[in-house]
C-alpha cells in the first residue's frame, strides 16, 4: 500500500501505476454534478478563493450518513476532469469507467483516477473534519473540504493506462 499526503507533488503521481493500492491523507475536497461544473466556472472566472493544486477530489455529496463515490463518468462529473487536471487537481476519486478521452486528458496533465470501495461507514470513519467551502446552496451537493486519514483505493487509470 503506498501513502499518499496531500498536496501530492508531480514526481509523487508519476511514481504511481495502475493497480497500486493507495491510502489518502490529508485535504480532499468533495465533488460531484451539483458542484464540479460550478467549480469549472470559477477556475474559469478567476473567482477561486482557495488553492486545488496538488490536491484529491472526490466525486461524491456529504450528508449527515456520510460520503460514498458517485459514479464518476455521469457527464456533469466527467467533463469537469480534464479542465480540474489541468488547473491542478492530482486525484480524482469515485468509481466507475472513464471514456477514452477523459483518460488522455488525465495523462496529458499527470493526474491518476483512484477507485475507491462504496462502502460510507468505511469511509466515513476516515473523515476527521469537514467544512463546506463552496456552493453551500446545493446542500449535500456542496463542495467540501474535509481532513482525511488513510481513505483506501487502488489507481484506476495513470500515464494513459486504465484498470
Amino acid at each position: 500500500m503506498k501513502k499518499i499526503i496531500t498536496p501530492i507533488s508531480d514526481e509523487e503521481i508519476l511514481s504511481l501505476d495502475v493497480g497500486n493500492q493507495v491510502s489518502i491523507s490529508g485535504e480532499m475536497f468533495t465533488g460531484r454534478d451539483a458542484a464540479l461544473p460550478q467549480l469549472v466556472n470559477l477556475i474559469k472566472e478567476d473567482k477561486l478563493d482557495f488553492s486545488i493544486k496538488g490536491s484529491a477530489i472526490m466525486h461524491t455529496a456529504v450528508s449527515d450518513a456520510g460520503i460514498a463515490p458517485t459514479t464518476s463518468n455521469k457527464e456533469e462529473i466527467e467533463s469537469a476532469i480534464p479542465f480540474l487536471s489541468e488547473h491542478g487537481v492530482k486525484i480524482h476519486i469515485g468509481k466507475g469507467m472513464l471514456h477514452d478521452k477523459t483518460i488522455e486528458a488525465l495523462k496529458e496533465n499527470n493526474s491518476i483516477f483512484v477507485i475507491t470501495p462504496p462502502v460510507a461507514a468505511l469511509l466515513t470513519s476516515k473523515v476527521l473534519e469537514k467544512k463546506c467551502v463552496a456552493f453551500k446552496n446545493e446542500g449535500m451537493e456542496a463542495m467540501y473540504k474535509l481532513k482525511v486519514e488513510n481513505i483506501p483505493g487502488i489507481v484506476a487509470v495513470s500515464k494513459g493506462k486504465s484498470i
